[in-house]
Order: C-alpha cells, then sequence, then structure tokens
C-alpha cells in the first residue's frame, strides 16, 4: 500500500463526512454488498484513488449518474499468464480492463523460460504504466523441467535480485512439486527466499500425505484441481482453490458446485491462459461470474470470490470491497446476473480510450531470441524397429494428457504416421541457441488429416512445437516460424495458408489486441481445413511439450519419466 501524507488523510476524511466535494461521485447506484448480499441505493465518493463515501449521498467535481446500474467491487484475476493473449502486458490491459479486471496477478514464467531475469524485468516496467494493477510474481521455474533445453535459468539469487518492485507479491506457481517434495537443494532455496510472503502453488492431482508436504513447505494456493472432490481436499488442509477458465484448461463448471456460502470465502477466480478469441467472444472473468451464476452458484457469493476472497489470497487488504479506505476499483454493471459490464472504475479513474492513449511506451524485449536454424523433411523421420508406440493422447478442454500405446506402421526402418488412427506427428524444434535438438513423438487426438501447424508458444520452455501429417509441410511451417521470429503458421502442399507473427520473445504481438484477434480467425479456420477437430489448436500445441502424465505417481518419477518425445518405442 503506498504510505499516505498528513494532507492526503485529511482531504480523506474530509470528503468521508462530507465537509469537502469528492473528486468523483457515482450518483444514486445500487450497491452490492459481497459480504451480505444486501442491495443498497447510495452514492460512492472518491477522492484520488480511495473511496472515501458509501451508504450516503455526496457532490463531488465529477459525477456519474448510477441510476438503473449496478456497483461491484473490481474483478481480481489471482493468475495468469500475460503472454497467453498473445499481447504485451500494456495491450492485455487494454482489452481486458473494460471487462472490470481491475487486478490481475500474472506469472510471467514464459517470457522468464526464454529471457530470464530482462523477461520479468520488462514485465515489471511495464506494469509501472498499466491502468489495472498488474502484479508481477517471480517465477519459480525456469527451466521448468531439466528434460528440455530453456532460453534461461533463474536460481535463487537471480530472483532475490527481482524483489522489492512495487508490481511484487511473492513467488509464483511452484509447479516442480516432486522437486518440493523430495526437498531438491534449489527449490528449497527459493522457498526459503519466499517463506515470509506469498508462494502460490501448482499441484494437479497431487493428495494424501504428498499433498500435505507440499503445502507445509508454505504454498497457500493451487490453480489446477480439477474436481470438486481434489479440490475440497485442498480447501480442508488449508490451501485456497483458485477455479481456472482458460483457453485450454476448462474447470470452471466442474467446480460450480464448490461455490457456496461454507466455501466463498476461500475461492478465487482465474484465466491462467485465455487466448484473444475467446476474450472477445466471451469474455474474460465476467464470462466465468456469469457462468457460475448460472450455474446456480449463489449470486453475492460468486462476486465475492471474483474480488474480497481473491484479495485476502493474496494479502491485497487495500481492495475488494466498496467501502471508505478501500481501493476505487468498481465495476457498473447493467445486470448482475449477467455481469453486463457498463464502466469501469480502476483507482478513483472512469476507464476510457484516453487513458489508454496516455500511457508511456515500454520498448519491446526479446525480439532476437528466436535463434533456430532451418529444417527439412528429412529432420522429421523417426527410425524404429518396433511397431508399438507410445503415443501422447490429447484431451480437449484440460492441459493433463494421455499416455496411450499404438501399433503403427514401420516402413524402410521409420515409423510413420496413421492418419485412420489419428496418430501424426508431433516435434519439437530447440530455438534457442544452446543446441540444434529436436524431440520427434507422436500425438493422438488433433483429428489432422493433412499439412502441419506449428507454434513457437510451446511449454514451458518455448522452443517450436510442430504437429503434422507431412514432414515437409512440417519443415515449412517451422521455417516460416523462423523467418517471423516466432508465432502461429499453418502449412498444405507445400505453402503457408495462415500465419501469425509473435516476436516479443517469440511469445507475443508488437501489434494491437484488435490485430492478433483479426490474424487468429483465418489461423483457426486453416487448421480447421487441414481437419483439425480441437476447438483451440494452437494452445493445444503449446501445451505439448508439457510431460505425459499416465498415473502421477511421485514416487517413481512417474511425471517425467514417459515424456513421449524421448520414449517413442512400446
Amino acid at each position: 500500500m503506498t504510505r499516505r501524507s498528513p494532507a492526503q488523510i485529511r482531504r480523506f476524511i474530509e470528503a468521508g463526512r462530507g465537509t469537502a466535494p469528492a473528486d468523483l461521485v457515482i450518483k444514486n447506484v445500487r450497491l452490492l454488498d459481497v459480504i451480505t448480499g444486501a442491495l443498497t441505493r447510495t452514492d460512492i465518493a472518491m477522492v484520488g484513488d480511495r473511496i472515501v463515501g458509501t451508504y450516503d449521498t455526496y457532490s463531488g467535481a465529477r459525477e456519474i449518474d448510477g441510476e438503473g446500474l449496478f456497483a461491484a467491487p473490481g474483478f481480481i484475476d489471482t493468475h495468469l499468464h500475460v503472454e497467453s493473449s498473445l499481447v504485451t502486458p500494456l495491450e492485455f490491459d487494454r482489452c481486458v480492463l473494460p471487462h472490470g479486471v481491475t487486478t490481475a496477478i500474472c506469472d510471467p514464467h514464459e517470457i522468464a523460460n526464454v529471457l530470464g531475469a530482462e523477461g520479468i524485468a520488462w514485465f515489471q516496467r511495464c506494469a509501472e504504466h498499466t491502468i489495472m494493477d498488474l502484479r508481477v510474481q517471480l517465477s519459480s521455474c525456469v527451466p521448468a523441467t531439466a528434460f528440455e533445453t530453456a532460453g534461461a535459468a533463474l536460481a535463487a539469487a537471480d530472483l532475490a535480485a527481482l524483489r522489492g518492485h512495487a508490481s511484487g507479491i511473492g513467488l509464483a506457481e511452484f509447479m516442480n512439486f516432486p522437486g518440493v517434495l523430495f526437498a531438491d537443494a534449489g527449490c528449497l532455496d527459493k522457498l526459503s527466499l519466499f517463506s515470509d510472503g506469498h508462494i502460490d502453488g501448482h499441484a494437479p492431482l497431487l493428495r494424501g500425505r504428498d499433498l500435505n508436504g507440499y503445502i507445509a513447505a508454505g504454498i497457500r494456493t493451487e490453480h489446477e484441481a480439477t474436481s470438486v472432490e481434489e479440490a475440497r481436499e485442498k480447501l480442508v488442509k488449508g490451501m485456497t482453490v483458485l477455479i481456472r477458465e482458460g483457453s485450454v484448461s476448462k474447470d470452471l463448471h466442474a467446480l460450480i458446485p464448490l461455490i457456496s456460502a461454507d466455501t466463498s470465502a476461500f475461492l478465487a477466480f482465474c484465466t491462467d491462459d485465455r487466448n484473444p478469441l475467446d476474450i472477445a467472444e466471451e469474455g474474460h472473468l465476467d464470462y466465468m461470474i456469469r457462468e457460475a451464476i448460472k450455474g446456480g452458484a449463489p449470486l453475492h457469493h460468486v462476486y465475492r470470490v471474483a474480488s474480497w476472497s481473491a484479495a485476502n489470497a493474496f494479502g491485497l487488504t487495500d481492495r475488494g470491497l466498496i467501502a471508505p479506505g478501500r481501493r476505487a476499483d468498481i465495476v457498473l454493471l447493467d445486470d448482475l446476473e449477467a455481469c453486463s459490464v457498463r464502466h469501469v472504475i480502476s483507482a478513483g479513474r472512469l476507464v476510457t480510450p484516453e487513458l489508454f492513449a496516455a500511457r508511456a511506451h515500454v520498448p519491446p524485449v526479446g525480439l532476437d531470441s528466436m535463434k533456430a536454424e532451418p529444417v527439412e523433411a528429412a529432420d522429421f523421420r523417426i527410425p524404429a524397429t518396433s511397431r508399438a508406440t507410445r503415443v501422447i493422447g490429447v484431451v480437449p478442454g484440460r492441459i493433463i494428457t494421455e499416455d496411450l500405446t499404438f501399433d503403427l506402421a514401420v516402413i524402410d526402418g521409420e515409423k510413420h504416421a496413421d492418419l485412420d488412427k489419428d496418430a501424426v506427428k508431433v516435434c519439437v524444434v530447440a530455438r534457442h541457441g544452446a543446441n540444434r535438438n529436436i524431440g520427434r513423438g507422436f500425438v493422438h487426438g488433433f483429428g489432422m488429416k493433412r499439412g502441419a501447424i506449428a507454434s513457437s508458444v510451446g511449454h514451458d520452455s518455448h522452443n517450436i512445437t510442430v504437429v503434422g501429417a507431412d514432414e515437409a509441410d512440417m519443415a515449412v511451417a517451422v521455417n516460416r516460424l523462423i523467418e517471423l521470429r516466432g508465432g502461429f503458421a499453418v502449412a498444405e502442399g507445400g505453402q503457408v495458408t495462415a500465419e501469425l507473427a509473435l516476436p516479443v520473445a517469440g511469445l507475443m504481438a508488437d501489434t494491437s489486441f484488435e490485430e492478433v484477434h483479426d490474424a487468429l480467425i483465418p489461423l483457426r479456420a486453416a487448421a480447421k481445413a487441414l481437419g483439425v477437430v480441437l476447438p483451440e489448436p494452437f494452445l493445444q500445441v503449446a501445451f505439448l511439450p508439457l510431460p505425459v502424465i499416465p498415473h502421477l505417481k511421485i514416487t517413481d518419477f512417474g511425471l517425467f519419466d514417459v515424456n513421449a518425445f524421448a520414449l517413442i518405442e512400446g
């Protein structure tokens, strides 16, 4: 929280008492109390970035007519990767803030795995100029695993040098939960460094004593729960469960039954990874709010989850309520059930296009991060003698994949795709300049009949991932990404049929949100023309480099040993 001068505090007191005019007043609005559920017609008075008066009448230098509108606290997205929106933090601010998201807690994990500390520092600089309050957690797992080549590595000492920025809260999602459970020295150093603050969790399917050990390390939140049963265990063991609805990982509808009067104080919403098409077509946290209400969750408890509970979970005690002394983050809505946002006030400022236009420019970084060398079709051949083949099974709506075994043809000592079985090739091409490695495997679930799609967004090390039914088209798509300095590409018949350049660290465009959105529409259509059946093929491609999780037996390190790129033979 910002330290205030005696003169500022005096101003807050006088305006709150009504002995001096406020800076901004919303007149005659129906205020939703997210604690009791009461709806009360009132004025809301603000001075600077602070609410100073409610449940009374006020006058101000500027007044907004709130007749017919509802006021709710600004929404808080508790865990996201801005990079997955495919735009820079300043463009993310411009496209998401109008949806009512006044605070976003991001993990710059993706750019950190490409550029290291430089990427995180750039996010921190961007956060100094956003209209929303963009909070930048420090990425805990760079690299995410030792089984793929990332562009950087961050030890505890590197993170210590980044602490202290005004946007900081603590340590971002601790993905390496096997490292936590087996007391890896590097993990312990990071946990110790942040043991006096906040540490985010990431522990899909972790249960029982292993979950106890993970939480005992000081980890307080969890966004990977995919069932009510899993989420309840994490709740009763003291974690705040962040209900997620991204573009690939869609857990909201499964977890709506979790939202009740008993639990809403210990829940929050997050998007994790949400692309521009979904933001434009469905919304952001506003989409989650209306879907939760539609799904039967109590209305004011849903809004509590989106605001007050989220703020408390991260120690942001200056927001989450429309009340005197709180940060003036307010969403004005036409309809609470539909969560139809009319106006947004962020830190006491009515959000307008002029606010965004007045921000300082922050030059992009990572424009030279694409260091891959051109490839050819022969680079994607897979020598083999056995027909039995381990195949990654994609599950729509989830990033957790299946460990499948297919009988694939071996011709002239090479293993081939089988389009009838929906088993096509997936390869990862190193792009950070450390080596020229290419990981090779097979994937089921795309439905692809021809061509190839490629992406330089490849969680978590962000090498180039390409899925294809034809090796020549795979090479065309990869080589075009190298020319673009990163992005997405679709190839068919030896030609690029659609593309999007993402030159900022190979992850984000240096253009507007609208331009990215418009480019994604023909990209999606071009992928569908190849026979792809997945609703979000490019994000699904981006998650394929993650290790397969067949049984999640931590004791035998099953999480990492079944990486299908290394184990082609059955």
